[in-house]
């Protein structure tokens, strides 16, 4: 479930006492995107040292949670085989329990077990041609985020049905993107934001505002021609994501598929659709932004209505 950067950011502009802390910005490549990181810090080598210790975090969560890498160690519980405990460090097994309150909240419209049906679709858009129905079925059938047992006691994850694949790819950019930000407060700098694509994690606000400027790129239809308007948010203390279909797409057979997979069908998306999430941190942001897509405005909104701290921005035809 890859992700479109459909957000820009612009900072605010306002004039700074000599002794007050400066604005410094970062980028790496990171996770297949650039990570961006804008604080605010009394001297250069201060802020040089705490993104680089953030970005140093960062591509550690990658040996982690990528399922490109054949060593990760979400790929080493993958490959431990039904039925069998492993034990799990704590950024893996705090991420997979954030992502099964995830998959039972959106009634499995976020899935984290769908790395079978990733594999495939990845596979699907190399070729241009649909999986074939048998593929499919056992790539369904090993899906199941009911089908992840975690014991907190012992830290364990074990997945209960055979060949079961776990992608991460719809969440850990936003949790990575919170723990560069909480890496930033230890070394002491809470004015910041740290951008993961289309993920912001956003702290406390620059030196004499109240809130960060966020401009959320929106459209008016989504079709070819769409005409884009920017809306602005000012944010603090959250996180926030989009996801949509605008540019990032394959067609086969003369239907348009989006690049998110529906956990259901195990197909890509035909009907054309963006959201932005504000929630109060980027890892939920980040997972209900691509929910969202999945389940439409009207049960997407539904759910967002019960949830605290929580809203949605649809784009739809």
């Amino acid at each position: 479930m890859s992700r479109i950067a459909l957000i820009a950011l612009t900072l605010l502009a306002f004039a700074l006492p000599a002794h007050a802390q400066q604005r410094y910005d970062f980028s790496a490549p990171l996770m297949a995107t650039t990570f961006r990181i804008s604080l605010h810090a009394d001297s250069k080598e201060k802020a040089e040292q705490a993104a680089a210790a953030a970005f140093k975090h960062i591509a550690h969560l990658n040996t982690v949670f990528s399922d490109y890498e054949p060593n990760s160690e979400l790929m080493q519980l993958c490959n431990a085989g039904p039925n069998t405990p492993f034990k799990a460090s704590p950024a893996l097994f705090a991420l997979i329990s954030h992502s099964l309150d995830l998959a039972r909240l959106t009634d499995g419209a976020f899935d984290p077990t769908c790395g079978n049906l990733t594999q495939l679709w990845r596979r699907t858009k190399r070729v241009k041609k649909l999986p074939p129905a048998d593929r499919l079925a056992k790539a369904l059938a090993a899906t199941d985020w009911r089908a992840v047992q975690l014991d907190d006691k012992a830290q364990t994850i074990t997945l209960l049905k055979p060949g079961m694949l776990l992608d991460l790819g719809g969440i850990a950019k936003g949790y990575a993107a919170d723990e560069g930000l909480r890496i930033l407060r230890e070394h002491g700098l809470t004015r910041a934001l740290v951008m993961a694509g289309g993920d912001i994690a956003i702290g406390d606000p620059p030196p004499g505002e109240d809130a960060w400027e966020i401009k959320l790129r929106t459209f008016t239809k989504l079709t070819p021609d769409a005409e884009e308007k920017m809306e602005t948010v000012r944010l603090k203390h959250c996180g926030v994501s989009t996801s949509g279909d605008l540019y990032q797409f394959t067609e086969i057979e003369g239907v348009r598929y989006s690049h998110i997979l529906s956990p259901q069908t195990g197909l890509a998306l035909t009907t054309r659709i963006a959201c932005s999430v504000i929630a109060p941190d980027c890892t939920t942001s980040d997972a209900l932004a691509t929910a969202m897509c999945v389940l439409g405005k009207e049960r997407g909104e539904a759910i967002v209505a019960k949830l605290r701290g929580v809203t949605v921005k649809f784009a739809v035809p």
